[in-house]
This record gives C-alpha cells, structure tokens and sequence, in this order.
C-alpha cells in the first residue's frame, strides 16, 4: 500500500512541502519542461497559479481526495505545515535541511555520492529515508560548506575527518556531530543531530517493567561495582546511562564521564571529551579520574582490555563505574569480558549488573489492524509461544506518514548478580538458560514477544531479536 503512493525522489523536490500542502497537489511527472500534478480540484485558476510559482507549464489530472490524501502524508513528511522549509539549494540550504530534520525527528542526516547522482537521507525512527536528489556539480559546495562550519580541512578529501557544529535557535540549542568519509566518487558525510536537552530523560519513561526498574535502581545505587549496558549501535544504551546519571546526580555526589561524543549536558556533573588524538582516551582519562576523589565514573564504552582493566580497578577501590559494551546479550558481556582477560573471580566481585537492551518501533495506534499469525511469520528456528495466535500489523495512515509505526520503545534484558550467579561466572559457564528461567529473568526475546501479544509492535518489527 505504501509503495502504491511513493513518488519518487527527483518529483517531490519540484516543490516544497508548504506548496504541496497548500495547494493539494502531487507532483506525478516532469516532461518537456511540464509538470503533471494529481489534485482532487482541477481548475484553471490553479492552473495557471502554479504556473506562475513555479515559472513551468502545468498539467492537472484528477484524483480523490482520500487518494491525495495518502500522497502528501508519505511523500511530504511535516510535523506543522506552518513549519515547513523549501529545501531547494540556495545559500541557506543546510540550515534548512538541519531545521527540517530536527523538526521531524530524524536522529542522523546522510549526505552520499555516487556516479551519476548525489542524495541525502535522514534516518527516521531507526530507518533510513531518501529525502533529496542533489545535483552533482552542487554537492561538492554543499560538503565545503559543511566542512568549514564543522571546522574541518577543505583541502583534505583522502582522510576520514570528525567535526562538530553547534546550533543556536531562539527556542532551543544543539550540536550536530559531523564525520567525512572518502569514497569511490567523493566524500560521504554523516551529521548525527545531538540535543543538549537532558530534562525529558528519566528511567520511569525509557521502557522498563515495574520489576525490571526495581532491579536496576537497586543495582545502580550500590555505592561500588560496574553496572555494563550491551546492544549494537543505535539500540539506546547512551539514553540510559544518562538517566542513570540523572537519578545519582545530587550536591553531595561527584560525578565525571569520559564520552564520545558528549551527548546530553548535564549541570552537576563534570563531563570530558574523548581526544584519541592527543591521547585523551578512555584508559588514561579513567587514570586520571582516579586522583579527582570521584564518586561516579561513567566511561562512553568498554572498548578494550586496558579500558576494562582500568574499570575493574575503579570499582574495587569503591567507586561505582556505568559503561557500555558491544554485546548481543547481558550474559554475552560476561563472556567478552572473560575473553579479554579479565579473570572471572574480578568480575564477579565486581559486577553489579548486567543489562542488554534493543529499540523496536512501536506500532501506529489509529491504524494498526489484527490479524492472524502464521507459521512463516517466525524465524525457521524459532518455538512460538503456545496461545499466541493473533498480532497487530502495521497498515498506514496520515498519522503516522503510511510508515505503519510511530515512535519507539526500550526493551532490556537485566541479569543482577548475586552470590547464585557468581558461582556460574567463576566455574566460567556458558550456558544458563535454566538458572535465567529458575530466577524468573526475562530475556530480550520474551519481552519482544510481550511487545507483540499486547500489541504495541508487530512481529515483523522484532524478527531480528527471535532469529538470535
């Protein structure tokens, strides 16, 4: 159904989405010079409106207004029409595009190029989206531009190059971290859209269960131990620590962090930028933190040996350590941990925590629609859950741009160790599926399967986590 109203790339950017909006039109074919609009009113007093706007000849064709409808809301994707920025280049181009990304909730903008043609897209709810065609003779002053006001090398297009820009509006103000990659046809640029804003942040709202949040400010208010949080890139674990961070905050506690990059800006709490390049890196920064009386450590990542070594130390001397670490479940950071070295006697006297966690897209809730499961609806592998016969899918509508799915939730896997476990983790034990189900511990796969029986997301949605 979505696919029957995409339009493509080239065609949406005719016009602005103000335009589109205001007019009720639908941009379906550009020949000779001539645009063709699908409109639910042809009138050659529109007609002749458009041409003069648009400086072009015009051809209108009808449609009904359901039908128009669909196009605006998945090809002209607005929070207010009031709000809405013309994205044709001009000087002002990027602040036009930045705005229009904050606006919508894009998390990260995309500027690539290929042979024969340059795009941007935004990454929308997890999931990245075409959202404009630039010209090939434009784009390198478009990257320029970028460069200068990230304060990188314009000179430099053979080297990777990280940068930082920060944006001040009247209502609010944030940093945009700029990366440059080289590629075959030219640089591919990467802005990641980062608000100051800490104050929405709290655990109450981030997706854990009543007893999972019970376990967790249990675990997190110790006054010593590690507390790790797992997951891939973009699953969340930097969101939690930060609300963590807000929960501990208070005059009597000393708080510093080594991140890459700062995030969020939390007044009372001393925050360092990672500069691998002048040797501020995790190890040598937690050193440092040693001799600054802390209470808190919190490091960005466990990213090695000696990152983990110096966490491990942290913790014994009495300080509580929060980090994060690339693992596909809270048991598989043990794991890692072992196979870095560590030996497993420190980690289970020192470990508070173990905490795996994914984001899922949450479905639509004015469009999502029940339907039966079958069995290819599962991964080959996978044993479904007896009496789980029925799920939502998402369908599409003006409310959330015909995605299906709008906004989206944590789920955690959290393993708290205590003296039973400490006994699996020094014996070094793989496999404790029975103690998980023993201790009543809910893995990642069964609270995706729970998001699914209440109809919150659909199985499509949480595939990935059942094929684990």
């Amino acid at each position: 159904m979505v696919a029957e109203f995409q339009i493509p790339t080239q065609l949406v950017q005719l016009i602005s989405s103000e335009q589109a909006y205001n007019y009720n039109i639908i941009p379906i074919a550009l020949e000779d010079d001539i645009i063709t609009f699908k409109t639910k009113d042809v009138t050659d007093d529109l007609k002749q409106e458009l041409k003069i706007v648009l400086g072009r000849d015009i051809k209108l064709i009808e449609d009904s207004d359901n039908n128009i409808e669909k196009y605006l809301s998945h090809n002209f994707r607005i929070k207010t029409q009031a709000n809405t920025q013309n994205l044709n280049y001009s000087t002002d181009f990027l602040e036009k595009l930045i705005d229009s990304a904050k606006q919508i909730g894009s998390s990260d903008i995309h500027f690539e190029v290929f042979e024969h043609k340059c795009r941007v897209r935004l990454r929308l709810d997890g999931k990245l989206k075409e959202y404009y065609i630039i010209a090939t003779e434009e784009y390198p002053v478009i990257i320029n531009k970028l460069k200068i006001r990230a304060g990188l090398d314009i000179s430099e297009k053979r080297l990777p190059q990280d940068g930082r820009i920060s944006i001040k509006s009247v209502t609010e103000e944030y940093d945009i971290r700029v990366s440059s990659l080289p590629t075959l046809h030219g640089e591919k640029m990467v802005l990641r859209i980062l608000s100051k804003d800490a104050e929405h942040i709290q655990l109450n709202d981030l997706g854990f269960t009543t007893k999972e949040l019970i376990t967790y400010k249990e675990c997190v208010k110790k006054p010593n131990g590690i507390v790790l949080i797992s997951g891939p890139t973009g699953s969340g674990k930097t969101t939690t620590l930060y609300a963590t961070l807000k929960l501990l905050n208070n005059e009597k506690t000393n708080i510093l962090t080594i991140e890459d990059p700062i995030e969020y800006t939390l007044e009372g709490i001393n925050q360092v930028q990672l500069r691998e390049n002048i040797g501020l890196d995790f190890s040598s920064t937690l050193r440092t933190f040693l001799r600054q009386d802390p209470d808190v450590i919190m490091v960005g990542e466990i990213r090695d040996v000696k990152t983990a070594n110096m966490a491990i130390r942290a913790s014994l001397t009495g300080h509580l350590v929060l980090s994060t670490i690339h693992t596909n479940s809270a048991w598989a950071t043990i794991s890692r941990l072992v196979d870095m070295g560590i030996p497993p006697f420190l980690i289970a006297s020192t470990l508070n925590v173990s905490v795996a966690q994914r984001l899922v897209r949450k479905l639509c809730v004015k469009c999502k629609e029940r339907k039966k499961i079958k069995s290819e609806d599962y991964p080959l592998n996978y044993k479904p859950d007896k009496g789980l016969e029925q799920q939502f899918v998402p369908i599409g509508c003006p409310s959330c741009f015909y995605t299906g799915y709008s906004g989206r939730k944590a789920i955690y896997e959290i393993i708290p160790i205590n003296t039973s476990l400490i006994r699996h983790i020094k014996s070094n034990e793989l496999d404790i599926d029975d103690y998980l189900n023993d201790n009543k511990i809910v893995t990642l796969k069964q609270n995706a399967i729970n998001l699914v029986r209440d109809g919150i997301t659909s199985l499509e949605e949480v595939y990935p986590l059942l094929n684990n």
